[in-house]
């Protein structure tokens, strides 16, 4: 803020003409003939009104959510959308419900009518499905774009949240039965070519929006990780994995890999994902910074929902 030398008739001038311009609305020319004042004069009092600390602009929060931080973060990283949830009003143990009630909010937003929703397994996901119920969508069809994990404590298949969508929008849900990953690559290949699970991940290229859990490769913070075996996870890395949602490993750049258990996987492929229109990743904490900016940089994942804690520490790479 520049330190202010003028007297306090121009300081009052310059507060009118703020008033006038900020607070009721004024165009510059209307200031400019009522005062008996240049246009440019008055372009100049305005400046000065700001350098001066006499009119500050603030980004008030709007309920739960963190509008600087969500513009910035957009910003910084060119998304469609980046919704922050202002998580230090929250409990830990209320973030995960939280976090899926914003993002019921902001796709029945994003979502168009005759878009088709592809949903996977996941337990952000999952909780954003339960918040649908409170939430119209637009008439939209759901595709079922992953198998099902078995998670403790998540008795909810993959079929049960595209039914819950479905439900919501009042289309059409595509629907599978099968496992996200299986023990060999030959039981995936082979349930692949069942007529309805072959049908429904076709279905992936019709796709215009996701919504996808983001998991890094990492104790606690991907289904997938804690599904695998020490030998699994130990190759996934090797292979140059940072995280993964939907199925598909990506690496430090967010460019798709191919991984030992990419032939065991159930999964809309990484081509079909590639040509979404808008893919909403869901991710919190500081643990998953370094899978959600390669996400961003792979241009696959194009928007989020998060909360502060992750939000800042992407702000401040």
């Amino acid at each position: 803020m520049t330190k202010d030398r003028r007297g306090p008739a121009e300081l009052v001038l310059t507060a009118t003409v703020a008033r006038k311009h900020y607070l009721q609305g004024r165009s510059k020319v209307e200031i400019a003939d009522e005062l008996g004042l240049s246009r440019f004069k008055v372009a100049r009092l305005l400046d000065a009104a700001i350098e001066t600390g006499i009119v500050r602009f603030e980004i008030v929060a709007a309920g739960d959510i963190d509008l600087d931080r969500s513009a910035r973060l957009q910003e910084r990283y060119g998304l469609r959308h980046a919704i922050v949830l202002d998580s230090a009003r929250l409990e830990p143990e209320t973030l995960p419900e939280a976090m899926g009630t914003v993002a019921a909010q902001a796709l029945s937003e994003i979502l168009e009518p005759g878009d088709v929703l592809g949903l996977p397994w996941s337990r952000s996901v999952l909780t954003m499905a339960r918040a649908l119920a409170d939430h119209d969508l637009p008439p939209v069809d759901v595709v079922q774009i992953s198998g099902a994990m078995a998670v403790p404590g998540y008795d909810t298949s993959a079929v049960d949240i595209v039914r819950r969508a479905a439900r919501a929008s009042g289309g059409h849900g595509a629907i599978f039965y099968a496992p996200l990953l299986l023990d060999d690559a030959d039981n995936a290949a082979n349930l692949r070519r069942e007529p309805q699970v072959a049908e429904v991940l076709a279905q992936g290229a019709r796709v215009t929006v996701a919504v996808v859990g983001i998991g890094a490769w990492a104790p606690g913070d991907s289904t997938l990780y804690d599904a695998a075996c020490d030998a699994d996870r130990e190759a996934v890395r090797a292979a140059g994995a940072v995280g993964e949602f939907a199925g598909t490993f990506f690496d430090v750049a967010g460019r798709p890999l191919r991984t030992p258990l990419s032939d065991r996987i159930i999964a809309i492929s990484a081509e079909h994902l590639g040509q979404v229109r808008e893919v909403i990743g869901i991710a919190t904490g500081e643990s998953k910074r370094d899978a959600v900016r390669a996400a961003f940089a792979g241009g696959i994942l194009n928007a989020v929902v998060t909360d502060a804690v992750l939000a800042d520490a992407l702000l401040a790479d």
